[in-house]
């Protein structure tokens, strides 16, 4: 276990937040979005087979002093601790990931928070590689959040619990469900590993990496970068390895260890 010193100031630093800490549900929602635009998701680590620690001391170390990223089960606990710092109330739940799966219903491997801000209730999460909430998400059911041209909503399931669905081409589709059963930290560790080291998992194959832009979001398949800007994206696969960890640096902010 790393033995930095864990700093408040220098996590708000490290995510570019300057507003106030006042508790609120705006304050809340700016520094997820603070976040998402600065910490990537990225599951290098676990492609270099590095064992990863989910103590909040090793990814203070790794995501706020060396400036990495990581996947939910990291990042959505160093999350947890900077809102529990700045005086949030803070919930782990573990959630079932819907979209894109192949063989539903699916296993439950994400990581997500439950906030209490001004009396009410608000699904957080900066652990996910696609296209998700910029903002809080607030747990009422039915309820239509707009954030910029994406849409969502909470909808309830008898069974899976809170249903996150997003609004495409009309329809909505579903993201991932949660039920409200509290989580401590040493739950996720067997779900983590299953991650890391199973033939089955998505995150043994291909470099998955993803962040917020102010004109859209960069990301990584593989060797593929895809910048999208508006309307627009520009794809490339750098030539040499050399390039592609340049690559990394200027889209993502990522250096890797040698």
């Amino acid at each position: 276990m790393k033995e930095a010193k864990m700093d408040v100031s220098a996590y708000l630093k490290r995510i570019g937040y300057t507003g106030l800490l006042d508790g609120s549900a705006i304050a809340l929602a700016k520094i997820q979005e603070c976040h998402l635009h600065s910490v990537p998701y990225e599951n290098f680590d676990i492609l270099n087979r590095i064992p990863l620690s989910l103590e909040v001391p090793d990814l203070y170390d790794k995501i706020i002093i060396r400036r990495r990223g990581g996947y939910c089960f990291e990042l959505n606990a160093i999350f947890s601790w900077l809102l529990k710092e700045l005086g949030y109330k803070v919930t782990s739940l573990f959630a079932r990931f819907w979209r894109d799966e192949p063989n539903a219903p699916p296993k439950r491997r994400h990581h997500v928070l439950k906030v209490e801000a001004e009396g009410k209730f608000f699904l957080c999460d900066v652990g996910v590689g696609g296209i998700v909430p910029r903002q809080p998400i607030e747990m009422a059911e039915g309820l239509v959040h707009e954030q910029g041209d994406e849409f969502y909503k909470l909808e309830v399931d008898p069974y899976f619990g809170w249903m996150l669905m997003e609004k495409k081409h009309g329809d909505w589709r579903q993201i991932y469900s949660f039920t409200e059963e509290p989580q401590l930290p040493k739950d996720f560790i067997m779900a983590s590993f299953w991650c890391e080291n199973s033939p089955d998992s998505i995150f043994i194959e291909n470099a998955m990496v993803a962040i917020r832009t102010d004109e859209g979001r960069n990301s990584v398949d593989g060797k593929e970068f895809r910048i999208f800007k508006n309307d627009s994206v520009q794809t490339f696969i750098p030539a040499t390895e050399k390039e592609y960890k340049e690559a990394l640096k200027t889209y993502f902010g990522i250096v890797l260890d040698n």
